[in-house]
């Protein structure tokens, strides 16, 4: 399901989305990145070396890849990870099931940023 609202926040930390069933995550550029599906970033993982992403990593670009996923650039230099839309949706409620929620935020949304960074 493709969310209807896509946005970088201001300040590039975090990428908000909405979807048409009133789901909103919030989902912080650091995790995203951390998260990043491309093959690099896949076989670091695998072999245990993949270094957690600096605190202060921002998305520095979005661009659309047709009609079901964006790629995402961060300030690391790193911009070959590209995120379906399902993918998106499975981090925000990953970020729900770990603990991660914010009931404050309107529609009972998702806030999958760490608490530890505010």
């Amino acid at each position: 399901m493709k969310p209807i609202d896509i946005q970088v926040n201001t300040t590039g930390t975090a990428l908000e989305l909405h979807w048409a069933d009133g789901l909103t995550a919030v989902l912080s550029a650091q995790m995203l990145r951390a998260n990043c599906r491309s093959a690099p970033a896949q076989r670091l993982r695998l072999e245990g070396r993949q270094p957690e992403p600096a605190a202060d990593t921002v998305i520095t670009r979005l661009e659309p890849i047709g009609h079901y996923a964006i790629n995402l650039a961060f300030s690391d230099g790193h911009a070959r990870g590209i995120y379906p839309w399902s993918y998106l949706r499975e981090l925000a409620l990953l970020g729900a099931s770990e603990g991660r929620i914010d009931l404050s935020t309107p529609r009972g949304s998702l806030d999958t940023r760490s608490k530890a960074a505010g």
